[in-house]
């Protein structure tokens, strides 16, 4: 099914819950890429979307439930650096790359328990998991007030 309409805008129903709280270029990021990955590679699916967060987290990053804009643009993690077969584990859309600085920032808007003591890759799974805890919680918001998410 395609993530985006023929003049290039995104169909929010279509777009995975995070991206529907996400910026309209985050949006149009995904569903282009994905639009065009699914012609590319005949109709996988899998494929197709795994190359259009690939192409996100160039730009975005995820932060809590939703994507951001990143800093800097670039590769999120060494899984994105070395491709589809690289195998390094992925940061789940977390800027690995970005400084510490930035990293003790997300955690503290995001309320992590022990972040001055946290190495950056410390940081970087601690936002991992809190992102992944946010994307669960607000799904499962989404799922008991349908309302609220179609606006």
């Amino acid at each position: 099914m395609p993530k985006s309409t023929k003049s290039g805008e995104p169909i929010d129903d279509e777009l995975p819950s995070t991206l529907q709280r996400s910026d309209e270029k985050a949006q149009r990021t995904f569903a282009q890429t994905y639009d065009s990955a699914i012609e590319q590679y005949d109709g996988d699916e899998q494929r197709a979307y795994q190359t259009a967060f690939a192409a996100l987290k160039h730009t975005h990053e995820k932060v809590g439930d939703h994507w951001e804009p990143k800093q800097e643009w670039g590769p999120s993690d060494a899984h994105a650096e070395g491709g589809r077969d690289d195998p390094h584990p992925t940061a789940g859309g977390v800027d690995a790359h970005a400084t510490k600085e930035h990293l003790y920032e997300l955690a503290q808007r995001l309320d992590i328990e022990g972040r001055s003591t946290m190495t950056k890759d410390e940081l970087v799974e601690a936002l991992q998991k809190a992102n992944d805890r946010a994307s669960a919680r607000a799904l499962e918001q989404d799922r008991k007030d349908p309302q609220d998410s179609a606006g």
